[in-house]
C-alpha cells in the first residue's frame, strides 16, 4: 500500500475528513472532527493509527513494520511502514480498527449526528 490508497481507504469512511492542522507534512484524517489517522506525507511511508494497548503489543511484536508512533502516547498509537512486511489486506484492517475506536468513544450526541449521516 502507498499513502494515497490509505488516503483514499480512510477518506471513503463514513464521517471523514482531512486536515494539516500540526504542519504541511502530517495529514490528519479525522471521523467527525476526532482523529483516527495521521499520513506522513514528508517521508511518504508511514500511516499512525490508533490501537487498542494489548493489540499494539502483539502487533509490534509480530511485524518489523509496526512500531510505537512516534511523538504519540505509544499505548493507543502504532506507527506502521508501507514498505514493509505488512500487506495491504493488515493496514486496511487496522485503518478499520482505529476508525472503529474513536467512534466507540463518541458521545450519545456526536453519534447520533454520525447515524444521521447518509
Amino acid at each position: 500500500m502507498d499513502i494515497e490508497s490509505a488516503r483514499e481507504y480512510c477518506l471513503a469512511k463514513k464521517g471523514t475528513t482531512e486536515c494539516l492542522p500540526f504542519d504541511d507534512t502530517s495529514l490528519v484524517i479525522k471521523v467527525m472532527d476526532k482523529m483516527f489517522a495521521l499520513i506522513d506525507l514528508e517521508d511518504a511511508n508511514k500511516i499512525f493509527m490508533k490501537c487498542d494497548p494489548e493489540y499494539a503489543i502483539e502487533l509490534r511484536e509480530q511485524y518489523a513494520a509496526i512500531e510505537g508512533a512516534y511523538h504519540f502516547n505509544k499505548k493507543h498509537w502504532n506507527q506502521i511502514f508501507f514498505n514493509r512486511d505488512v500487506d495491504d489486506r493488515l493496514i486496511k484492517k487496522l485503518i478499520d480498527h482505529s476508525y472503529d475506536l474513536v467512534i466507540k468513544k463518541f458521545t450519545r450526541k456526536l453519534r447520533a449526528e454520525y447515524d444521521a449521516l447518509p
